[in-house]
């Protein structure tokens, strides 16, 4: 169902030509019926183009809306090509048109319940007017027609219907950007525990080396045969461990990533000749 501002003037423009129309649609035998579901009263009022109801009628949660009425142009009986029932919330003139299902004779019927209704017009808390639209092509006047004023009752044991307000693209309120604070370095004994965890890991990586057969004999040979390559590649790695620790302590990502890449470099090229060097020594047997 289309929900629009004012369709009224739309419809008629199809009847309303720039002379005054010789002839004009109009209707007769109108009635209103309202149904309860629930085994309640209904009611019944009779209404015309220059009799509109004076008494607004209500419209419960079960209840159902029936309107008849038999449209005609100039006095007979025919369909028109626009045959509208008409609900508009006249606080902000919102509109819901109900089409009438009409024959060749005009005799036309719209039934409406609450579960029909828009939620805008559902939560609406004063009568709404209820219309009859009748238009055609041709020289025809086309109709607009109060009838009757109707007010939508809401179940008292059940939830009122809510809505919510359409997204709107416009201007926003300025977004004011808050960033949290910069990480902290956890507790100095926590640091203190596992600094000394890994300190207490040197003794025993000696003592494993020591039992596994290592060997300083060949220290003076390799620093004599390479002696840059091998001060370079144990300085990097002390260097990297230097550049963690300022990690840990002060520096940001930032600043050390640069750093980190630059020492990578040296430790893979100096670590390149340095291992060459001790697998030249392997190859001729020395162990």
């Amino acid at each position: 169902m289309r929900f629009t501002q004012s369709i009224a003037p739309t419809l008629l423009l199809l009847a309303t030509g720039v002379a005054q129309a010789a002839s004009s649609w109009g209707f007769d035998d109108g009635s209103v019926q309202i149904a309860a579901k629930k085994g309640g009263d209904s009611i019944k009022e009779k209404f015309g183009r220059e009799s509109p109801l004076t008494k607004p009628l209500s419209l419960g949660s079960t209840d159902t809306l029936k309107v008849l009425l038999t449209a005609k142009e100039d006095g007979k009986g025919k369909r028109p090509h626009q045959a509208f029932l008409v609900l508009q919330e006249q606080g902000s003139g919102l509109e819901a048109p109900f089409p009438f299902t009409v024959k060749e004779t005009g005799k036309a019927v719209v039934q409406i319940s609450q579960k029909d209704l828009p939620v805008q017009l559902r939560v609406a808390t004063e009568p709404m007017k209820a219309s009859v639209i009748l238009a055609s092509f041709g020289s025809a006047q086309g109709l607009n027609a109060p009838i009757f004023e109707i007010k939508i009752e809401h179940d008292a044991a059940a939830p009122p219907p809510t809505y919510e307000k359409p997204l709107r693209y416009g201007k926003k309120p300025e977004i004011h950007h808050i960033f949290r604070p910069d990480p902290k370095s956890p507790p100095k004994l926590v640091s203190l525990v596992f600094g000394l965890a890994v300190v207490a890991t040197l003794p025993a990586l000696l003592i494993g080396w020591v039992a596994l057969g290592g060997n300083l004999n060949h220290l003076s040979k390799a620093l004599g045969t390479a002696p840059l390559s091998h001060a370079t590649f144990f300085g990097s790695i002390l260097a990297m461990e230097f550049v963690f620790f300022l990690y840990y302590t002060s520096w940001n990502l930032f600043q050390v990533l640069p750093v980190m890449g630059a020492v990578a470099v040296v430790t893979v090229l100096s670590g390149t000749r340095a291992l060459g060097e001790v697998q030249s020594r392997r190859l001729a047997g020395e162990r």
